[in-house]
């Protein structure tokens, strides 16, 4: 083997290395440290948060409906805002 044949084995062994890092999430900081790109714990919270926000969208949405309807029973609103109430 010679030497051009040993800088091409080494330059696609370190290409492959590369590639696997970045399709299991693993970077490296610039001291050389390996660090994981996915965050269990971050993306749990992300999906909580977002479960959060999808239900003050619908109680607002709700509320929206009860300030702009034109029936102004207060039986009725008084219904919505208990259902309101029951769904926290």
């Amino acid at each position: 083997m010679n030497v051009f044949e040993m800088i091409a084995v080494v330059t696609v062994v370190g290409t492959i290395g590369s590639v696997l890092r970045a399709r299991y999430g693993v970077v490296r900081d610039r001291h050389g440290n390996e660090m994981p790109l996915r965050d269990d714990a971050a993306q749990a919270e992300n999906e909580r948060l977002r479960e959060e926000l999808r239900a003050m969208k619908e109680r607002l949405a709700v509320l929206e409906r009860l300030a702009t309807d034109n029936n102004d029973s207060g039986a009725r609103l008084d219904r919505e805002i208990e259902k309101l109430r029951d769904r926290t």
